[in-house]
């Protein structure tokens, strides 16, 4: 089980947290100009990596509020707790 840091509530079980996908995702400046094929890539591709991973996260129990965790996805691991809105943090 995890415990993730709401940066506005303080350390939480992650039962209380909606997972919302891949942080840093950029809008399509102009999405009815793309392809079909091109907007199914914008909603479905994402990065699967081994290791560290920005993502978006909703204390739905708590404040309500979106924030993003760069988290481990082997060890899982929370290495980073940041509003959203904010740039990723460098991990050493």
């Amino acid at each position: 089980m995890l415990l993730i840091a709401c940066p506005w509530c303080g350390e939480r079980d992650e039962t209380e947290f909606h997972y919302g996908g891949q942080a840093h995702v950029a809008y399509p400046a102009d999405p009815e100009a793309l392809t079909d094929a091109e907007w199914a890539e914008y909603v479905f591709v994402r990065e699967n990596p081994k290791g560290p991973f920005a993502e978006r996260w909703s204390h739905a129990a708590g404040c309500r509020r979106w924030f993003n965790v760069i988290r481990h996805t082997v060890t899982h691991e929370i290495l980073a707790v940041y509003p959203a809105g904010r740039p990723e943090p460098v991990i050493a």
